[in-house]
């Protein structure tokens, strides 16, 4: 197959769920909504805790997240994903509360961005042509889009232009390179990631504003961390 047609897929189910989501979304009364979104703020909350558990070694999840924390604050990048999202609100002069539509797009797009369907899956395709862990994760988050957008709003839709850079990225990445991460690796990238979902949870739920956008360099750190330490032999 040819590779990318994983993402192309992912991106037309996130137009299309949220789409669907934003016309249900018109009839749900807002108690429903506010319901359905504690559901499914607490769903995103043990869904990554599960992934969390996935590490291998502790000490390589909290180095790789107190590392990428200080690159992700440096960078300030959870200020520069906000302002995206401010940015898209204004331009198009749409009403609602403020905020609105940077909360859809930075909650969603890292969901969908940085779980382990999304590095796994956009590696198999560039490697092998195989789009069969996309397909899955099309799936879930069309379906996921739905909600989201009819809890949330439009600014879900921005999130299929995240999914097409990150996921193209990664995808011709591995095209280029032809490599792939290890078992290893790929534990302390799926713990890192668990780590921002459960943080994308907490704000969700209403407990707790973290600047999620801020550890996603841990994404990278872990597994090159993971790497090295057992290349010289240190696990």
């Amino acid at each position: 197959m040819i590779p990318g047609l994983g993402t192309a897929l992912n991106t037309g189910t996130v137009l299309v769920g949220a789409t669907l989501g934003l016309t249900l979304g018109r009839v749900i009364p807002a108690s429903l909504q506010q319901t359905i979104r504690a559901a499914v703020g607490l769903f995103v909350a043990v869904y990554g805790i599960q992934l969390t558990f996935k590490t291998r070694n502790p000490l390589i999840l909290l180095g790789s997240v107190l590392i990428g924390v200080v690159i992700g604050e440096a960078l300030r990048l959870d200020d520069g994903v906000q302002a995206l999202g401010r940015w898209a609100e204004r331009r198009t002069h749409r009403g609602g509360e403020p905020g609105r539509v940077s909360l859809a797009f930075v909650t969603t797009s890292l969901l969908f961005c940085v779980g382990p369907l999304t590095i796994l899956g956009s590696f198999l395709d560039g490697t092998k042509g195989d789009i069969t862990v996309l397909a899955i994760k099309s799936t879930l988050d069309g379906f996921s889009s739905i909600v989201f957008a009819a809890t949330l709003g439009w600014g879900v839709l921005l999130s299929a232009v995240s999914v097409v850079v990150v996921q193209g990225s990664l995808t011709l990445i591995a095209v280029l390179a032809h490599t792939s991460l290890s078992d290893l690796e790929t534990a302390e990238l799926t713990a890192s990631g668990g780590l921002i979902v459960l943080g994308i949870a907490l704000g969700l739920l209403e407990l707790k504003a973290i600047k999620v956008a801020n550890f996603l360099p841990s994404l990278v750190v872990a597994p090159l961390l993971a790497g090295f330490l057992h290349a010289v032999g240190a696990l």
